[in-house]
């Protein structure tokens, strides 16, 4: 029997949806929305061509660096606790980008952001697979989450691209705030607290290297800074050792003894840099080479975004029949061979675009198929106890990925003298490291058979019968 097809959402459930995934689509809107404002956003506030990626970095960074230790945190104070506050710290950033007249301004608000989204994105994660424990429902729920945020891209890039023609940049950060108020007001009245089931121990010298290690190392990427590079791996190295002897380890080491969990957060990485980078570098080639206003840029990725919505409805049914390590390398395939045309576009506007939209379809549906599965891989088997744990620890990698990817891509495109080889150099690298990826993946993923659903852990008890949590953004 089909349970996943049977099984029906009580009001209150359809209601903790609507608030925790209408949260994820808003985020994901926000995103597509500054995508396509981002030429517009940088002139606002002075910054250069040379500067556009701290737009995007200010935010991933911090969101990279504090997502490990709020996943653990909302397990020790509470995930609802930690996710409303989260969005209400949201807000403020928005209203505070909104406002800005300098880079600066601009640039804290997009890191005040990037803290609100580590605070509330583990934390939605895991009252999402705490709610719907059921292995099929949570694959279903995962699918659904997948749709909304690749319909939040879509409706992004269209609306974005009028909004920002009618309204100017600024509404790219305003928009978020009547959402989140309506979010901050429903939530408490349906979603219940969740804690770990035991007391959970801060490790705090754990919390301490890793937080500055990921941002050490971020930095070290988008500024190119071996000394920061060099300081960011110590103190990774010192991470791992305190965890390995402490008590209550911030990432217990039998987790990343899983082969699910770190191929399944390796293939996070991939999924994550590559595609948003691509994205980012393709929306300055079609405004500055070929000539697109940004409403004619949020038709060219707003359109093709209906194939990632439909890749996120049945991502998770097919995760459901065949397996996660089929739906993630076919998926992440299709995104690195989508990209392969797109290295070849030229400087006619009418031309580039009949090879540039198709191959955006093709590539979103494998984009957002290969998320909804890694959202399953990377956590597969994790316990209830590590909830938050485990979906901080896959929210850390996807934003680690944004930001390292954009920097990475940018600076191979500077090494050329125009943006159209620049950007060529960048996608060929960009399809190289991608397809490479999905052949190691399959391979790394063969000594698992990954059912359809988690099995569970010897560490639950027989009468335990809800199975392993198995999800994870933007």
């Amino acid at each position: 029997m089909d349970t996943t097809a049977s099984y029906r959402f009580s009001t209150r459930q359809r209601v903790i949806l609507l608030v925790l995934l209408g949260a994820g689509f808003m985020l994901s809107v926000d995103f597509s929305i500054l995508n396509v404002a981002l030429p517009q956003a940088g002139a606002g506030v002075g910054l250069g061509p040379e500067g556009l990626p701290w737009i995007t970095s200010a935010f991933a960074l911090p969101a990279a660096g504090c997502m490990l230790l709020f996943g653990r945190l909302a397990d020790f104070f509470g995930r609802r606790r930690l996710f409303l506050s989260g969005m209400a710290l949201l807000a403020a950033a928005s209203v505070l980008g909104g406002l800005a007249n300098h880079a600066e301004v601009m640039l804290t608000a997009r890191a005040l952001q990037g803290v609100a989204t580590a605070m509330a994105m583990p934390a939605t994660m895991a009252l999402l697979t705490t709610t719907f424990s059921e292995a099929s429902v949570r694959a279903r729920v995962l699918g659904l989450r997948g749709a909304l945020l690749s319909a939040g891209f879509a409706v992004g890039a269209l609306v974005g691209g009028a909004l920002v023609s009618l309204l100017g940049w600024r509404a790219a950060f305003f928009i978020n705030v009547p959402a989140v108020v309506i979010v901050l007001v429903v939530a408490p009245f349906v979603i219940n607290e969740s804690k770990a089931p035991e007391r959970v121990k801060l490790d705090v010298p754990g919390a301490m290297t890793v937080t500055g290690g990921l941002l050490a190392v971020v930095y070290a990427v988008i500024e190119r800074s071996l000394p920061a590079g060099a300081v960011g791996v110590l103190l990774l190295i010192a991470f791992g050792l305190i965890e390995r002897r402490s008590a209550a380890p911030l990432v217990p080491i039998r987790i990343l003894t899983r082969p699910s969990v770190a191929w399944g957060n390796y293939a996070g990485l991939v999924i994550g840099a590559m595609e948003p980078a691509m994205i980012v570098l393709t929306t300055l080639y079609v405004q500055h080479v070929l000539g697109l206003s940004p409403f004619q840029t949020g038709l060219v990725f707003g359109i093709p975004g209906v194939a990632s919505v439909a890749a996120g409805v049945v991502a998770g049914r097919v995760i459901a029949r065949i397996g996660y390590r089929k739906v993630l390398t076919v998926g992440l395939a299709v995104q690195g061979l989508a990209t392969l045309p797109i290295v070849f576009l030229g400087t006619q506007t009418w031309v580039a675009l009949v090879i540039l939209v198709p191959a955006l379809f093709v590539g979103f549906f494998g984009h957002v198929g290969a998320i909804v599965a890694f959202t399953v891989t990377a956590t597969s088997g994790v316990s209830d106890e590590d909830q938050g744990l485990a979906t901080g620890l896959s929210s850390m990698t996807g934003e680690v990925a944004v930001t390292i990817g954009t920097p990475a891509l940018f600076a191979i495109a500077a090494t050329q003298a125009t943006l159209v080889n620049g950007h060529r150099l960048a996608l060929s690298a960009d399809v190289a490291f991608t397809l490479v990826s999905a052949l190691l993946i399959w391979i790394g993923l063969r000594t698992r058979n990954p059912a359809a659903t988690p099995h569970p852990s010897p560490a639950q008890t027989p009468t335990t019968q809800s199975p392993h949590p198995a999800p994870a953004t933007p």
